[in-house]
């Protein structure tokens, strides 16, 4: 233990401690410290002069205490000589032993310092291991950071990343390597943003190499919506008036799930997409990549829209292709905005939208010139629908698309009606002008179910072959405007938003055909000479007014509810009732022609003086030529317009034999002129009595009275008013007394 006195210093006090010592170990104790302490101090000498001083001291008191007793004296000098000699080799030892530690301690000296300074390399090379160990785990992340962009793990990457900056760097701050790691940080998220957006550009491109197959996918499944809806509406009426997409049709058809994005034709993974947000997230960078997204898709549909396409390729390839690659694109943003509403907003996904509906539109419209063909057309139409259908189901607006539908509703139109016209144009030349010969029972009723005809008979008492009155061209019409109508209407199947301009356009386009390609035309054909073709076609004019009125009965009954209510009346209709005028008119004209060439060759001998014994040639041939067209010609002919043509035929026959005598080359006519012609007149009349109609003998009233009064030997009575009005009521007032003259 440590001395509490400094033996250096005070030998006389630790010679006195040592010597006072109670026991050995106190002894040592005592003893070993004062020697090391003097031999450090280098009082080493004056610590044995001290211990030499007090035994000599001692000494003196023991030989004091001796003299008393001088026996006891010597024994104790003896004994205390034994004890020097045992201090002085004790001393010799405690002096060996000194130097002993003396070298001990030295020794131990340089230990501890060879020690503190193996602990101090040890403790700098612990720092030097966990420095290099801090800094080898900082390269590992690093080197990790890179190991994890190259297998892709893009989000993995910047987390080990950002734990790297703001963990392990801070660790290492003192360091060199952490600088240089700091500054390559943007660097590497650079890095990483570059790589996912690599990433997401190959997912872009597979998108829009697969935007046409998804439009295609989506097509198909709209088909088959529609082939369930009509299935369900064939089984419940009910249903049909509900259209594809309405909230009764989604509900009907919920059972039917499937995925567009997710089917076993197509399968779109979005993941590349949301782990390039999370990344651009994580970087700060959202807006950035909010930008660069929308403007890349922009690219995208720009690229996908063609610069033209055509219409008349065979399987309509091109315009397919162009609707299913916009479908497919607008289907891919429309699940963008559902599924990360964030990146896409639904201004964002609308205006693209409008912009390819736009440039469809106007593709569409610049192509339509070369579309010459109705079928195709309608080929084109069903083609839109069915992409109207399809997006209408993913909530866009098809605004624009229905708007131009009817372009092509209006260009349909002009098709049709130019092939109709063309076909009526061709009936109408082609036709025969006869009545319509049928030989077997299946073709008569071919032609009375194409025809709007009300036979006179039934079917089991006609007999094969028969003639129906109207040409043939009437059944052809009559087929080609049914077709006309069902192609109208074949428009409206599927999808088409305003119906009513469908009976619009129809209801005029039927009366312009109507009225311009077939009344028309046979209008035009009535300034032929031949009467029989006349009156074919006078018929046949009576057959197409009352087809009119069925047609505007089956329009009524056909038109959509949207259309207003009420009647239908074609215009075709007065049409056709004021061109039989004008055929009666000119039957008129050829029958009154006939007759007044017949007449026309009437040689009266006015001043003859010998009576007639037979009609005249040319009366006989008047009667002959009227009972024939009537049992032939006219034959089929309705019962009141034979009556009025023969009406009209006989009262122009009676002015025109009327006029003979008042002729101004005649001067005077004989009784037995007057006779002649009585007969004649008498024979005319007899042919009138065998027709049966009393109304037509009115035509001759005037013809009778006239050759009575010529006959009368009292022309006074002509000039009695009373006696006049009674005989001769008819006889014009100025004639009378022209023919009395003569």
């Amino acid at each position: 233990m440590p001395s509490l006195i400094d033996y250096g210093k005070d030998t006389d006090a630790a010679a006195r401690l040592i010597i006072l010592s109670s026991s050995e170990n106190e002894y040592f104790n005592q003893l070993i410290p004062a020697i090391k302490d003097s031999d450090i101090g280098g009082n080493g000498g004056q610590l044995l002069q001290s211990l030499a001083q007090f035994s000599a001291k001692r000494e003196a008191e023991i030989e004091g205490i001796c003299s008393v007793n001088h026996q006891g004296f010597v024994s104790s000098v003896d004994q205390l000589s034994k004890v020097r000699e045992g201090g002085v080799a004790l001393m010799a030892d405690v002096l060996a032993l000194n130097q002993s530690i003396q070298s001990s301690t030295e020794n131990l000296a340089q230990q501890k310092k060879a020690l503190v300074d193996s602990r101090g390399v040890r403790q700098n090379i612990d720092e030097a291991n966990q420095a290099l160990d801090d800094c080898l785990e900082v390269l590992r992340l690093a080197n990790q950071v890179h190991d994890l962009l190259g297998r892709k793990n893009h989000y993995s990457a910047l987390r080990a990343l950002d734990e790297l900056q703001n963990v392990h760097l801070l660790e290492i701050t003192q360091y060199k390597i952490a600088e240089m790691i700091q500054k390559s940080v943007p660097a590497t998220k650079k890095l990483v943003a570059d790589a996912v957006m690599a990433d997401l550009n190959t997912w872009l491109f597979r998108i829009r190499e697969t935007s046409q197959f998804l439009g295609e996918v989506a097509f198909y499944h709209t088909e088959q919506r529609r082939t369930r809806q009509k299935d369900r509406a064939g089984k419940i009426i009910a249903l049909s008036n509900f259209k594809l997409n309405s909230a009764v049709e989604s509900v009907a058809d919920e059972d039917e799930e499937f995925d567009i994005l997710d089917n076993e034709d197509v399968q779109v993974d979005f993941t590349p997409l949301f782990e390039c947000m999370h990344i651009h997230d994580a970087l700060d960078q959202a807006e950035k990549f909010r930008a660069d997204y929308a403007a890349t898709r922009r690219r995208q549909k720009e690229l996908l829209i063609p610069t033209s396409i055509s219409l008349i390729d065979p399987d309509g390839a091109s315009l397919s292709e162009l609707l299913e690659g916009i479908a497919g694109f607008a289907i891919i943003e429309k699940s963008t905005m559902k599924k990360a509403p964030n990146l896409r907003s639904l201004a964002d996904v609308d205006e693209l939208w409008d912009s390819m509906c736009q440039t469809a539109i106007a593709l569409i419209s610049n192509a339509l010139y070369e579309v010459t063909n109705a079928e195709l057309m309608l080929k084109i139409k069903g083609v839109l629908a069915l992409f109207i259908q399809t997006m209408s189901s993913w909530h866009y607006s098809v605004r624009p698309l229905d708007t131009f539908l009817l372009t092509l509703f209006e260009k349909y139109a002009e098709l049709l009606k130019r092939r109709f016209s063309d076909d009526f144009q061709e009936i109408v030349s082609t036709d025969d002008y006869m009545p319509m010969p049928i030989h077997r029972a299946d073709e008569y009723d071919k032609v009375v179910n194409v025809s709007w005809y009300t036979p006179e008979k039934a079917r089991e008492e006609l007999h094969f072959p028969c003639v129906l009155p109207f040409s043939q061209m009437y059944p052809l019409c009559c087929i080609d405007i049914r077709n006309f109508l069902n192609q109208f209407y074949f428009f409206s199947d599927d999808h088409f938003q305003q119906p009513q301009i469908i009976d619009d356009t129809l209801r005029m386009s039927l009366d312009e055909l109507l009225c311009e390609k077939v009344c028309q035309s046979l209008v035009d054909r009535l300034s032929t000479q031949y009467l029989g073709q006349i009156v074919q076609i006078l018929i046949n004019l009576e057959h197409f007014e009352i087809a009119c009125q069925e047609l505007e009965q089956l329009l009524v009954a056909a038109r959509s509810n949207a259309s207003a209510g009420g009647a239908i009346a074609l215009r075709a209709s007065e049409e056709f009732r004021s061109s039989k005028k004008t055929a009666e008119k000119r039957i008129f004209e050829l029958v009154n022609s006939k007759i007044d060439d017949l007449i026309g060759t009437a040689e009266y001998d006015w001043t003859a003086s010998s009576l007639e014994n037979e009609p005249s040639n040319y009366m006989q041939t008047l009667t002959r030529y009227l009972s024939n067209i009537m049992n032939t010609v006219l034959l089929g002919l309705p019962t009141e317009i034979k009556e009025l043509i023969y009406f009209d035929a006989l009262s122009h026959a009676a002015t025109m034999i009327l006029s003979l005598p008042l002729s101004p080359e005649v001067k005077s006519i004989s009784p037995h002129g007057v006779a002649a012609l009585a007969k004649d007149v008498q024979y005319l009349t007899e042919f009138v009595d065998t027709l049966d109609n009393p109304v037509l003998k009115e035509n001759l009233d005037e013809l009778q009275q006239t050759v009575a009064l010529m006959q009368n030997e009292n022309s006074e009575e002509f000039y009695d008013v009373a006696t006049r009005n009674k005989k001769y009521g008819r006889v014009d007032a100025a004639n009378g007394p022209i023919l009395l003259e003569k």
